[in-house]
This record gives structure tokens, sequence and C-alpha cells, in this order.
């Protein structure tokens, strides 16, 4: 028995090429253009930022997003009226996590977010809380 002959796949069309790089057109802004992302974080002013890691939960303390806040941070307040962690907002949102993280100091600074430490479990269960469970069930 002869094992099986494998046949050479050959493309059939040649992929398009890629547009040429050029200024994109009015009102079709790039979610990742440095710029824009330079402009939301105010230009790195202050440089202080909270700790925030992406497991911290946010929760928005405000209903509604006050006027003066950028659309970015009104969506990020809209989206976190549940506990949401800052990896789903920075998913939700199309930004990295470092530009979600200046915007979320801003508004842990002004009050607006509060944001949640994820719980830590033990990675033993207590002792004593074992041996309590293990007496009650012999005496069942």
């Amino acid at each position: 028995m002869t094992p099986p002959q494998r046949q050479r796949r050959y493309p059939k069309e040649e992929p398009p090429e890629p547009p040429t790089a050029g200024p994109a057109p009015a009102g079709q802004d790039d979610p990742r253009d440095p710029g824009r992302l330079y402009v939301l974080t105010g230009g790195g002013e202050g440089g202080d930022r909270a700790d925030i890691d992406l497991v911290t939960l946010i929760v928005a303390r405000a209903d509604v997003p006050p006027p003066a806040t950028q659309p970015e941070q009104s969506a990020l307040l809209r989206l976190c009226k549940a506990p949401l962690s800052v990896a789903e907002i920075s998913a939700y949102l199309n930004l990295p996590f470092s530009v979600v993280t200046v915007l979320l100091t801003e508004l842990l600074t002004a009050e607006l977010v509060q944001a949640r430490a994820p719980i830590v479990r033990q990675a033993l269960p207590d002792r004593s809380l074992l041996e309590a469970v293990m007496h009650g069930l012999q005496k069942l």
C-alpha cells in the first residue's frame, strides 16, 4: 500500500494591495491614532495614575455624566452603571489600557467613579473551619 500523495496548493488570486497611507477622510479618524490618544490623555499632564490593574472593578457614582466631561469619559460612565473590569472597559471603548487608566484616574479624582479591588481568595481554607465541618458531618 502506498501513502497518498499530497498536491501542492497554489493561490488562485493575488490578494488586493492595501490602500496607500495618506490622510484619513474627514470624519473617519483612526481610534488608535497616537495623536488622538495623546489628546485624550491630556498630553501626559500630571503623571500620577491611580493604582489600577486589569481586574479592578469600576462602578459609576453619577447617573448622568457632567456636561464638562470628554465623550470617552461620558461613555465610560454610561458603561460602568454595573461593575465592569478595566479590561472590559478597554475592550468596549476600543482604547489601550494605559489610556483607560488615565481617563479613570481623572474620574476617580473627580469622584465620579469608584474602584473596587478584586476579592483575593486565600490559597488554602482555614484548618479550624475544615475540622468544624468534618466534625459536623461525623455527627450526622
